[in-house]
């Protein structure tokens, strides 16, 4: 059978700004789940091709000849999915399976646009969904215990543009933040081998590879094992140009760990500060404190790893002078980058359960849940101050001035890098104050009119 994997984008993630801001963030890659599927199928014999939405406009009348379209959801594409399902299903009479993070939380509301939905991680049975072996319409899907087992992504499968391989060399997360909605499919924390880990980035290196990423949601969660992994990575001549990561403040307690970072290039790293308010760490079981915070980032700067520092937006007990003070404190220890994140409580989450029962969401349209939309009603500020503080975020810390002080610390292409990120906070400002005045129930125009009839 011929099988197209398709991983959407939604609206404003397709548009020209949008795609240049991302090219200018970081490298255009490729997530790995339906390259994982797609390896599963085609050593079963199935012609298998691989399509990102997000870096290049999809031709569909090509995808004629497919027998099954796959697609992968998050809460912020699944409207642009079932859009997509919908017309190959009720126009083109293809078969459509839907999976990912969003089908999983709501797998009713994805099996009306689908002929089946997998819930949960789909390795186990995607193999017997598209031969017809399982035919319930609601496929649940029991989690991997051994990691190794699983095919490593094959990237000829992948027919839109990528630049970085990603690695997942674990799933899940020792924490769990209430916030997060990828710990609640992948669930529990399980770690590959070192050896099956090396063994991908091999791969990649004679693909030709110069940019790698760690997609782990903590690649430092066990530190010992991401020394031996960086150890041997330096030892096999596995070091690509820049290797980005996701870690954590208690990294920073570790020195020969930050050593290993810098000398493996994992020069690149996104951390979640969310905020300099210990209470509000606290209310997301984020089990860090302020001092966590600020040794991170005396040491990141020590051994010259980049720090993209997180920040969560809109937690109850934070106010808008928390917010500015936690962005103030990101520009004062040079953070690389920073990401502003508006609080999103997304379907499956402790945080979603708890804003229904208190009537705090405002709408339920997902295609705004995308972390940089308020879409409940903060504690501590209407949802359009908070918008506007969001905004504000990125002003303050992307500004013309600061890109030359980043030439100084990281060079003329982390300028340029900077640059870029300061006229996208201006044409995000004129973009949310346009979308405000228009009155054609967009999200911006709803919180601006609520703001106003107080």
């Amino acid at each position: 059978m011929i099988i197209k994997f398709i991983v959407p984008a939604s609206d404003i993630r397709r548009n020209f700004l949008y795609r240049a801001g991302g090219s200018i963030y970081g490298h255009m890659n490729s997530i790995t789940g339906p390259l994982i599927l797609g390896s599963i199928l085609k050593n079963a014999g199935h012609d298998v091709e691989v399509y990102e939405e997000l870096y290049k406009n999809l031709d569909f009348r090509k995808f004629d000849d497919a027998d099954v379209i796959g697609i992968s959801t998050m809460s912020s594409s699944s409207k642009r999915a079932y859009e997509i399902a919908d017309m190959f299903r009720n126009k083109m009479g293809k078969r459509v399976i839907i999976g990912g993070i969003h089908a999983s939380a709501l797998p009713e509301e994805a099996l009306k646009h689908a002929d089946q939905v997998i819930v949960g991680e789909g390795e186990r049975v995607i193999k017997d969904v598209i031969e017809g072996n399982i035919t319930e319409k609601i496929v649940y899907s029991a989690y991997i215990e051994n990691l190794d087992e699983i095919p490593i992504p094959d990237y000829t499968l992948l027919k839109t543009p990528c630049k970085a391989a990603n690695i997942l060399s674990t799933r899940g997360c020792p924490y769990s933040c209430s916030f997060c909605s990828t710990t609640r499919m992948f669930f529990p924390y399980r770690e590959r081998s070192v050896d099956s880990i090396i063994k991908e980035m091999e791969i990649y290196k004679k693909s030709g590879f110069k940019y790698m990423n760690f997609e782990d949601d903590n690649f430092t969660a066990n530190k010992e094992r991401s020394k031996e992994i960086l150890r041997k990575m330096i030892s096999n001549n596995l070091v690509f140009k820049e290797t980005f990561f996701f870690g954590r403040t208690d990294m920073a307690s570790d020195d020969e760990l930050l050593q290993l970072l810098s000398d493996a290039h994992l020069r690149r790293v996104l951390i979640g500060i969310e905020s300099l308010n210990q209470e509000s760490l606290d209310s997301i079981n984020k089990k860090q404190n302020i001092r966590d915070i600020e040794l991170c980032g005396e040491k990141l700067k020590k051994y010259k790893i980049k720090l993209i520092a997180s920040l969560v937006l809109g937690l109850d007990p934070d106010s808008k002078e928390d917010i500015r003070k936690s962005v103030e404190f990101c520009k004062s220890i040079d953070a690389y980058q920073l990401q502003p994140a508006v609080l999103t409580p997304f379907p499956g989450t402790p945080i979603y359960e708890q804003y229904l029962k208190e009537n705090r969401m405002i709408v339920q349209d997902w295609s705004y849940y995308d972390m940089t939309n308020v879409t409940f009603i903060p504690k501590k500020m209407s949802p359009w101050e908070l918008q506007e503080e969001f905004i504000h975020s990125l002003k303050h810390f992307y500004t013309f001035k600061s890109a030359f002080k980043i030439l100084t610390l990281f060079g003329f292409n982390a300028c340029i890098r900077r640059l870029g990120l300061w006229l996208v906070g201006i044409s995000a400002e004129l973009f949310f104050g346009s979308e405000a005045k228009k009155e054609n129930g967009n999200i911006y125009n709803i919180l601006k009119k609520r703001d106003s009839s107080k």
